[in-house]
């Protein structure tokens, strides 16, 4: 039995940043390598601790509002509109209290300098000018040459730059900081993660269940929006396990975990590119393998997070089958325990019952059939499939009601950023 939950804020952090980067090798660790620069540059500044927690945090998610795969290589490409995934993250930012006092970083962190119009010093503006100085050294940095060999071509790029679209004050910063190689050895160190976690802003911080719960909804709506196909997926995965959870007899404070479980049950699709996830049709065998690693990414991802082991495996083990058939683990039986049991229903059950752009929902003889077969394929729990057909309207209405929250903030909020 469950009774409380407390995580390192660095280690959360971190690891979800990480899964953020999933998307493609050349922008791995991307955000983690520019919160390491803005970390050092802040310091450098000796500006205040808090100061400091907010560009870090700021640096770790700038590129949050870059939701699928595409969008983040396309960062990369000429002319692209920057501004489009600066207003999506301010936005996704002003869903959690942990990260709102970060939003505008997030919001000014591709305005030039000479685009302020406003002293340094004033609110959000240094903070927002470290973040964008950090994360153009990162992106000038060639992954395949030496960094040692790159100082001299890296500094020359960011003194070009100074007092145009940054203010040659932080340029003279980096300048300090650059003279140690020290700095640019960690920079694309392997172990950049444990050097972050240990020696970090966030070292020795925790927090407790409802800043954990607000934050994935936060990483919920980064996985559901990445798509109008499943802008309302996560969230009603999520309220279908919390019931199905109740009704199974776990305690108050386990249902509310598993709430947090189903928010990131779908944490890995965030490495898979919207060309295979938006596709109508059947999937190859060659896209379906490349489906396969979401659940995988989901349980490592989590697992490194201390404190959240089981909701690691109550949201990652959802496509696994009692006999052993199901993916990435092939866990049978029982190996597979009742939450991620819980997880797999509610999985499959939103998934056939919620309308998307290509379909309508199914309707509840198509529902229970699908099911009921799967039981007998010893697939899913005959217990838990029975509790949902028992209270199926009541489940349903529940689910319906949750989406419809979600729908509607993604319309208000994302939609219309996007046109």
């Amino acid at each position: 039995m469950i009774k409380q939950l407390r995580v390192g804020l660095g280690n959360l952090y971190l690891s979800l940043s990480d899964a953020i980067d999933l998307a493609d090798a050349s922008i791995a660790a991307h955000q983690m390598r520019t919160a390491y620069i803005a970390w050092q540059i802040a310091k450098e500044a000796r500006i205040s601790q808090k100061q400091i927690e907010l560009i870090f945090l700021a640096a770790l998610f700038h590129d949050v509002g870059a939701i699928t795969p595409e969008d983040k290589l396309k960062l990369r490409m000429p002319k692209t509109d920057l501004s489009h995934h600066c207003k999506l993250g301010e936005a996704l930012f002003c869903l959690s209290p942990l990260l709102e006092p970060a939003s505008k970083i997030i919001l000014y962190h591709h305005t030039p300098w000479k685009a302020f119009n406003r002293d340094l010093f004033e609110k959000d503006v240094l903070e927002s000018q470290i973040l964008y100085l950090s994360d153009l050294i990162e992106r000038l940095i060639k992954r395949n040459t030496y960094i040692l060999h790159q100082v001299e071509s890296i500094t020359s790029k960011i003194l070009s730059v100074s007092n145009k679209e940054i203010h040659p004050d932080l340029v003279d910063l980096f300048i300090r900081v650059s003279k140690r190689e020290e700095f640019w050895l960690d920079i694309v160190s392997p172990r950049l993660y444990s050097l972050l976690l240990h020696e970090g802003p966030f070292k020795g911080v925790e927090i407790s269940f409802e800043p954990i719960y607000q934050f994935s909804l936060v990483v919920r709506s980064i996985i559901d929006f990445s798509s109008s196909f499943t802008a309302t997926h996560s969230s009603g995965v999520a309220e279908c396990a919390w019931v199905l959870s109740q009704l199974f007899g776990f305690t108050d404070f386990e249902t509310k975990l598993m709430k947090i479980a189903g928010n990131f049950h779908d944490l890995g699709k965030l490495a898979i590119p919207n060309s295979i996830l938006e596709k109508p049709g059947p999937l190859t065998k060659e896209e379906f393998a490349i489906i396969k690693q979401h659940t995988y990414h989901t349980y490592t991802l989590l697992n490194t997070i201390s404190g959240m082991e089981q909701i690691s495996e109550w949201a990652a083990f959802h496509h696994e089958k009692l006999d052993g058939s199901g993916y990435p683990f092939h866990l049978k039986g029982d190996e597979i325990n009742t939450g991620a049991r819980i997880m797999a229903v509610a999985d499959i059950f939103v998934a056939i019952a919620e309308d998307r752009p290509y379909r309508k929902g199914m309707p509840y003889k198509n529902i229970r059939k699908i099911l009921t077969d799967m039981v007998n394929n010893n697939f899913i729990d005959k217990r838990i499939v029975n509790l949902l057909l028992e209270n199926y309207k009541g489940i349903l209405d529940l689910v319906k009601e949750e989406q419809e929250i979600a729908s509607d903030y993604y319309i208000q909020k994302f939609e219309s950023i996007q046109q």
